[in-house]
């Protein structure tokens, strides 16, 4: 151009609209790049596979699978918070063993013409829960897909003590619960009626807040057994029956029905006590802890451990579904 002075301007940087114009390896490097990895990351992404500390020389794991319209909807939920939602599901059954979370590792399956934001998003939702947890994610890997599928694999340190287990609980326990019950299946139900509110209830079930300190602190403080609260607090509490050879009683006046639950519960005419018995996804702890030991700050009693089998409550079986199932028709 004559006359002009300086040098041109660059030309505009725009973002490649969808993930099969990015590639499969720039997807990877955009996905991973400014990121930090957690301690004990002796080889994070970019090889064959990562390479970790063990100080304890155990490790735990576990692994979980998000499918779209089957765990979360894009309509319900913004990438982000399905991204911290797949994070935190699996956070939470580290801590359920009394574990510290160190590290995590990501398989993403999304469609070729799924916008990049999208995965930006999901990632980034992904990446700052497991900050929270205290752990990061260390590789992982891309496919192309017909759906969106997010599958995690979650780490952690015993830190030199035993593992906590299903199996554990003795009679004479006294069974108490850690984090919120009832909320997601409220919030569920309230997006189900198509509504978006009260935020408060909707955002329970879009992203789950699991206690993540509570479980190596109940493992320290002496907790005989523990479950993650994912399928709803009777089918789990059956679960840590069925495996320690007890029966559990929860106690209905103990159970922590919130005035927030009661008021969509009447909005809805719904029960918001069948929500907190029944419904999953909350990713509360519940733990049994022998009788002596005073509870972790953050932890409320709900019953007691007996000899025998199954779960009660008052004494009296559950009546209706105890909870969510897979593959039930």
């Amino acid at each position: 151009m004559c006359g002009a002075t300086g040098s041109a301007p660059p030309p505009p940087q725009h973002d490649p609209p969808s993930v099969a114009e990015l590639g499969e390896f720039g997807l990877i490097a955009r996905i991973n790049a400014g990121r930090m990895l957690p301690p004990g990351t002796l080889l994070g992404p970019g090889d064959d596979a990562a390479v970790l500390l063990a100080a304890d020389r155990r490790v735990v794991v576990t692994t979980d699978l998000l499918v779209e319209a089957v765990h979360f909807r894009l309509d319900w939920a913004t990438p982000y918070q399905v991204g911290r939602k797949a994070v935190a599901v699996n956070v939470a059954d580290v801590v359920a063993m009394g574990a510290v979370p160190t590290a995590l590792v990501a398989g993403l399956a999304v469609p070729g013409q799924t916008p990049v934001s999208t995965v930006d998003e999901l990632t980034s939702g992904m990446w700052e829960e497991a900050e929270r947890a205290g752990a990061g994610i260390v590789g992982g890997d891309v496919v192309g897909s017909a759906e969106i599928v997010i599958s995690v694999t979650a780490l952690g340190d015993l830190q030199g003590r035993a593992p906590i287990t299903r199996s554990g609980a003795r009679a004479g326990d006294v069974l108490a619960v850690c984090g919120r019950l009832g909320w997601s299946a409220a919030g569920l139900a309230v997006l189900r009626r198509g509504w978006r509110s009260p935020p408060a209830v909707v955002g329970a079930h879009q992203v789950p807040q699991p206690p993540y300190p509570a479980g190596p602190q109940a493992a320290a403080a002496g907790v005989t057994a523990m479950i993650d609260i994912s399928d709803g607090l009777v089918a789990d509490a059956g679960h840590l029956a069925e495996a320690s050879g007890v029966a559990v009683n929860i106690e209905s006046a103990a159970l922590p029905v919130s005035p927030e639950l009661v008021d969509v519960a009447a909005a809805l005419g719904a029960d918001a006590r069948h929500w907190v018995l029944t419904g999953g996804e909350d990713h509360a702890l519940l733990g049994c802890f022998p009788p002596a030991v005073t509870l972790p700050a953050g932890w409320t009693r709900l019953g007691l451990v007996r000899p025998g089998s199954g779960v009660t409550i008052d004494n009296r079986p559950y009546e209706g579904s105890p909870g969510w199932q897979h593959f039930e028709s």
